[in-house]
């Protein structure tokens, strides 16, 4: 699956493949048993890409990093004062203002960015199937196969 010019997704025989057609409300699950020009070859059914009206599958984007990153600040950020508090000072666990509005900030930005990811990509342009020969800049051989 392409998106401008960025592969989202690469489906080879074997993989799982979770679908709604254009029409339908019902999600369909199953495997891939082959791929064609211009269709997809489930282990029940031959699926054309253009019947196709969403592919579901896990998406990683730049601010689920960000997100990762803040609440790694935020909880980093408590933790090393709170130490900095008992061992280096001696004194028992308190609350500083400043690193507690820090870290609560970025905890509370940081965690929905983290968490919330788009499940699935509808296939309207840019975004499109495609089968990619050999030639192509877009192919990769499946680095899952076994050599013997």
């Amino acid at each position: 699956m392409l998106k401008k010019e960025k592969v989202l997704l690469r489906l080879y025989p074997g993989d799982e493949l979770v679908y709604r057609l254009k029409g339908s409300k019902t999600v369909v699950t199953t495997y891939v048993n082959n791929l064609s020009d211009t269709s997809v070859v489930t282990h029940r059914d031959t699926v054309s890409f253009h019947r196709i009206d969403r592919i579901y599958f896990a998406q990683h984007k730049f601010h689920n990093t960000v997100g990762t990153a803040l609440v790694v600040f935020g909880g980093g950020l408590f933790l090393i004062d709170q130490v900095n508090e008992v061992l280096v000072n001696k004194e028992s666990p308190s609350l500083d203002d400043g690193v507690t509005a820090i870290s609560l900030s970025s905890l509370v930005v940081g965690i929905p960015m983290m968490i919330l990811k788009k499940k699935s990509q509808k296939l309207r342009y840019p975004a499109r199937l495609m089968m990619v020969d050999k030639g192509s800049g877009f192919y990769r051989p499946d680095s899952r196969e076994q050599i013997h």
